[in-house]
Order: C-alpha cells, then structure tokens, then sequence
C-alpha cells in the first residue's frame, strides 16, 4: 500500500509539472499569437493535422483530465503502473535472487561431547559449579550420559568461557 501511495504521489507530482508546463506554454502562445500571426517555424507546418488536434485537445486538459486519460491509455495499451524512468537516468542493479541476507547467530549452546576418564571427577566438580541447583549426583549423572548439552542460548562470550573451563578439566565441547 505505501508502495502504492509513493508512486501515486510520483505521478501527481508529473502531472502537475507536466499542466505548469502546459499552461504556460499555452500562456506564452496565446501571448505570442496575439502579436505574432506567422508560426514560429516550419516545424509545425510538417505536423499531420490530426497529430496537430490531438496535441491542442491534450494541452487544454486539466489536471484531473491528464490523470483519467494517462489511466485510459495505460488500460488500452496494457502499459504497467512502474514509475517512468527520467531521462538519462540511473539503471538499477540486478539482484540475485539466490542472495539472502546473512542472519548473525546470536544465541549458542554448549555441547559436551567427551571427556578423559582420568579427569572424570574433576570434571563433575567443574559441571557441579557451572550448573546453577546440581549438586554431585546430578553432576555424575549428567557427565555419565554424553554427548549432552551443557547450556543452550547464552552469548558468544558466556559459551567461550563455558568452553574453556570445560576443556581444562579434560573436556571435548561444541559450540553450536
């Protein structure tokens, strides 16, 4: 709907330069007519009578009238509703459909995959205090049943420094 709206004010907007334009050039030559009975050059001579017609009936068109016949022309000519492109103006780039923006992780999770056996209950110390309410058993347990995820959606910094405690008590961890 905005997309609408903008072009639709694009297109006022050349409307309305378009019947200033209009009106003073028909200003300027009804002014110059009055004093000048000759055309101005041999241009309008070589115009096709019709051609001619038309031009004089559009120039005489308000406002409202330019826009309902620019819609008629647009319905009978099968002319789409993109903006007109000014002269010498700036070609797009084309984008490539299979480009998608790149989504930044934000949240991880910390994997325990494996652990040495010699470092076992030092490591159950460790999980013990980096799990908040676990006490020893839960600790062993936990460490019993790997690969299993030590903490899930915390910062990039929390799940690194996860990481190397982890890792100094025999740990192989996965940040995902």
């Amino acid at each position: 709907m905005n997309m609408f709206r903008l072009v639709s004010r694009q297109r006022l907007c050349q409307f309305r330069r378009f019947h200033k334009c209009v009106v003073q050039q028909a200003e300027a030559n009804a002014a110059t007519s009055t004093v000048q009975t000759a055309p101005v050059s041999n241009v309008d001579n070589m115009v096709n009578p019709k051609i001619d017609k038309i031009a004089n009936d559009i120039t005489a068109l308000n406002l409202i009238e330019v826009a309902e016949l620019s819609d008629l022309l647009k319905k009978r000519l099968n002319l789409s509703d993109a903006p007109v492109m000014p002269m010498g103006g700036y070609a797009a780039m084309p984008v490539e459909e299979s480009e998608e923006p790149t989504k930044v992780q934000t949240s991880f999770t910390v994997k325990l995959l494996s652990f040495d056996d010699k470092q076992k209950i030092a490591l159950i110390k460790e999980v013990k205090n980096l799990l908040p309410d676990t006490n020893l058993v839960q600790a062993k347990k936990f460490i019993e049943n790997v690969p299993a995820i030590v903490q899930a959606d915390i910062s990039k910094d929390e799940a690194e420094k996860l990481k190397e405690s982890l890792m100094k008590v025999g740990a192989t961890v996965e940040i995902v």
